[in-house]
């Protein structure tokens, strides 16, 4: 029976890019330490962003740049997969960035880039706003590939309140979800846990979801709470606050016999069209 190790990291990321690549490149070794072969980052892992232009100042071309870089380095030396979590890309608008989720193989080939599609306007209380459209371009294509550990889809934070985005997933054969996230205090626990395992539940998919999790510089606070769920939606493992790495074994074999016991997937009537 084939059984690989994923890992999610969190972290409470600041505003120095060094400290917080320093930071990565740790937790990573403590992933690797812990057997996983697929490590997903959370969302602005590299810099949380004391204003809106700094994430914009650090924007890289496709393909080229310090943190694109950083990451190929990574997962080449450790021989891993790893999601990188988001990372600034320059958008076609010139104040404008693409958060991308990109996917790196064990030889530090990027072999996938998901942007993300919903982006986050909204009020979460009088004194908390945020408006991601203003300084972020938005991504219009699921993304599902394959890798030895099954299909891999991939989702950014905001998105897991969008099941049809997932349904899209699902329709491309999607066994194992990545959601790098950065899921704000308030949200987060009014929302995060339920979100996570509705979209392992109603898919019957493996869901690693690595998030920010503390207090940062820039005055917000995130959840944490990262986990890894099974199709089933049971919580395999979670981290509450800090940084730190957690990990959990994924079966595909016991997940494909699930699928056939429990074919909800077959038993769908509204197919919606995916773009």
């Amino acid at each position: 029976m084939s059984i690989y190790r994923v890992a999610a990291v969190q972290m409470a990321s600041g505003s120095h890019v060094a400290a917080n690549l320093h930071e990565v490149a740790r937790l990573i070794g403590d992933a690797v330490d812990m057997g996983a072969s697929l490590i997903i980052l959370p969302e602005n892992f590299a810099l949380m962003a004391m204003q809106p232009s700094d994430n914009t100042n650090i924007s890289e071309a496709p393909g080229s740049g310090m943190l694109q870089d950083f990451l190929a380095q990574q997962s080449a030396r450790y021989e891993v997969w790893l999601v990188g979590g988001t990372v600034p890309i320059i958008a076609k608008e010139s104040n404008k960035f693409c958060a991308a989720s990109l996917v790196f193989d064990n030889t530090g080939q990027c072999v996938a880039r998901y942007d993300k599609m919903h982006l986050f306007d909204v009020t979460v209380a009088p004194n908390e706003h945020y408006c991601e459209s203003e300084i972020i371009e938005a991504g219009h294509q699921p993304v599902v590939i394959n890798t030895p550990f099954g299909r891999l889809g991939l989702a950014v934070c905001y998105d897991l309140r969008f099941p049809e985005l997932f349904r899209c997933m699902l329709d491309q054969g999607v066994e194992l979800i990545a959601v790098p996230s950065a899921f704000t205090a308030t949200t987060g626990k009014a929302h995060w846990e339920i979100l996570v395992r509705a979209r392992a539940i109603e898919n019957l998919c493996y869901v690693i979801a690595a998030n920010q999790g503390g207090y940062h510089v820039n005055g917000r606070e995130t959840y944490g709470n990262s986990m890894i769920v099974d199709p089933w939606g049971i919580v395999l493992t979670r981290l509450n606050r800090g940084a730190g790495v957690i990990c959990a074994d994924i079966y595909p074999e016991k997940q494909a016999q699930l699928r056939r016991n429990f074919p909800v997937h077959h038993h769908r009537k509204i197919d919606c069209q995916c773009s």
